[in-house]
C-alpha cells in the first residue's frame, strides 16, 4: 500500500469512527434526556415547572417533593413492601428456576419436553386474559391482598423467561464434568451444587438483574391483586392532587418516577457486562 492509499484509508477509518460516535451521541441523548428531565422536574418547585422560557437547570432546586412523598404518601412503607416482595421473589424464584432448568436440560423425554413447552407457552398469554379467574381464585384461597399471594404471582411471572435462559445455559455445560464427578463418588446433590451451580453463576446473576428490573416495573399485578399493600410501581398513580381535582402534581410524579428509575439505572450501569454476557451465553440453542 503506497502513501496515498494509506492516507485515504486512515481518513476513511476516521470518518467511520466519527460517524459511530455521532450516532452513539444522538441515541444516548434521545434515551438520557427524558431521564434527565424527570430528575430536573423532581427538584423544581411546582410554580416554576411550566414557566417560559424553559429552564434546563432549576433556579431554585428543592427536595420538597421527596419530603412530601415521605410525609404524606408513605414512601418509606412502599419502599419496604417493594423490597420484601422483590427480595422474596428473586430468592425463591431463582432456586425454583435453577432446579427446573437443570431438570429440563439434563433429563430428556417426551413428557419433559411437553412440560417445558407449556411453561414457555405461558409467556404468550397476556395477563389480562387470566386476570378475572385468577382474581377469584386468589380470593377463595385467602391470598388476595397478601404478601404471600403477591410473591407467588411475581414468581410465576418470572419463571418462563428464567427457565428458558438457564436451561440453555445448562445445556452448554459439558455432561462429562458431572460424569467425572460421579466416578469420583459425588452424588446427585454434590454434582448439582458443587459442579453445575458454580458454573451457572454468570447466568444466575444476569437473570436476577433482569428479573429485578421486571418486578420493579410490574404494574398490573400489585394494582389488580392488592388493595392495602402498595408498591412503588402502583404508588405513582395514587399521588394526591394538590390544588384541584384536575391538577396533576407533576413534581410528585417526577419524584416518584425518579425513585423507581434510580435503582434500575444503577443496576444496569454496574452489571451491564454481566447482563449481555449472560444473555448471549444463555441464548445459544442447546
Amino acid at each position: 500500500m503506497n502513501a496515498k492509499s494509506e492516507w485515504k484509508y486512515r481518513i476513511y477509518r476516521g470518518m467511520v469512527a466519527a460517524g459511530r460516535w455521532v450516532i452513539s451521541a444522538v441515541v444516548a441523548f434521545i434515551i438520557l434526556f427524558p431521564v434527565y428531565w424527570i430528575f430536573i422536574s423532581s427538584i423544581t418547585p411546582p410554580a416554576e415547572l411550566f414557566k417560559m422560557p424553559i429552564d434546563y437547570l432549576p433556579d431554585h432546586p428543592t427536595l420538597d417533593s421527596y419530603r412530601f412523598l415521605i410525609d404524606n404518601v408513605g414512601l418509606l412503607s412502599k419502599i419496604g413492601s417493594t423490597i420484601i416482595i422483590i427480595g422474596a421473589t428473586l430468592t425463591i424464584g431463582t432456586v425454583i428456576c435453577v432446579m427446573g432448568a437443570y431438570g429440563f436440560a439434563r433429563f430428556r423425554s417426551r413428557a419433559v419436553s411437553i412440560g417445558f413447552a407449556f411453561i414457555i407457552a405461558t409467556m404468550l398469554i397476556p395477563e389480562v386474559i387470566t386476570a378475572r379467574p385468577l382474581y377469584e381464585f386468589m380470593q377463595k384461597v385467602k391470598l388476595f391482598d397478601t404478601y404471600q399471594g403477591l410473591i407467588i404471582l411475581y414468581i410465576s411471572s418470572i419463571i418462563p423467561f428464567t427457565v428458558l435462559i438457564l436451561r440453555n445455559f445448562v445445556g452448554e455445560i459439558p455432561v462429562s464434568l458431572e460424569e467425572a464427578a460421579s466416578i469420583d463418588g459425588a452424588n446427585f446433590s454434590q454434582r448439582l451444587f458443587l459442579i453445575v451451580l458454580p458454573l451457572m453463576k454468570p447466568a444466575i446473576a444476569t437473570v436476577c438483574i433482569i428479573n429485578f428490573i421486571t418486578c420493579l416495573n410490574n404494574f398490573f399485578t400489585p394494582l389488580y391483586y392488592s388493595n392495602g399493600i402498595q408498591v412503588l410501581s402502583v404508588a405513582i398513580v395514587q399521588l394526591p392532587l394538590r390544588d384541584n381535582m384536575y391538577g396533576v402534581p407533576w413534581d410528585l410524579v417526577s419524584a416518584m418516577g425518579w425513585i423507581i428509575l434510580l435503582p434500575i439505572i444503577v443496576f444496569v450501569a454496574v452489571f451491564e457486562k454481566q447482563i449481555m454476557d449472560g444473555i448471549m451465553a444463555g441464548g445459544v440453542k442447546s
